[in-house]
């Protein structure tokens, strides 16, 4: 199974629901999908959709998932990473009105060099090489035995007051 979520930020994220869809109508992607879509406006017709989910339901969603798919907010793929999973990271980009700016891809840009524990998607046609290559990709990152959640933590508190101080 295959969660996507795009948070609860008041913008659509119809990019990404589109592509996932398109993906599923195709046959690219043969598995369950199940996404959380939150203020986006699109209906994924091939895919489970919910608008909000409880917080049990989130879990189960994260814990049964093989992939996990978010935005770009912090709290969404630190979640994956906390049922050791490495997720597929498509920041909301403010060329498409998704964001009031790219903060989001300019976090998901430095966690990445930093950590090396999440794919990056900054083009939606890369999306679909992440997911059909998904099991090569993350044997080249830092999750399980390598990874550290208080070490990671404490690096990612250094990066967002390190943020806080330019603005």
């Amino acid at each position: 199974m295959i969660f996507v979520t795009v948070g609860t930020h008041e913008q659509p994220f119809n990019r990404l629901i589109k592509k996932i869809n398109s993906m599923v109508a195709s046959g690219e992607i043969k598995e369950k999908v199940i996404i959380q879509y939150g203020f986006s406006t699109y209906n994924a017709e091939y895919c489970e959709m919910h608008k909000m989910m409880s917080f049990d339901a989130m879990q189960d969603s994260f814990k049964n998932a093989r992939i996990i798919i978010t935005h770009g907010g912090p709290s969404s793929f630190l979640e994956a990473l906390q049922h050791n999973k490495i997720p597929i990271v498509v920041p909301r980009q403010n060329q498409f009105n998704e964001h009031v700016n790219n903060h989001q891809v300019d976090f998901v840009k430095l966690i990445d060099r930093r950590m090396n524990n999440i794919i990056p998607i900054y083009n939606i046609d890369d999306l679909s090489n992440a997911i059909m290559n998904f099991n090569e990709i993350v044997k080249n990152k830092n999750i399980g035995k390598n990874s550290n959640n208080k070490k990671f933590n404490e690096n990612l508190e250094k990066i967002v007051n390190h943020l806080m101080e330019k603005n």
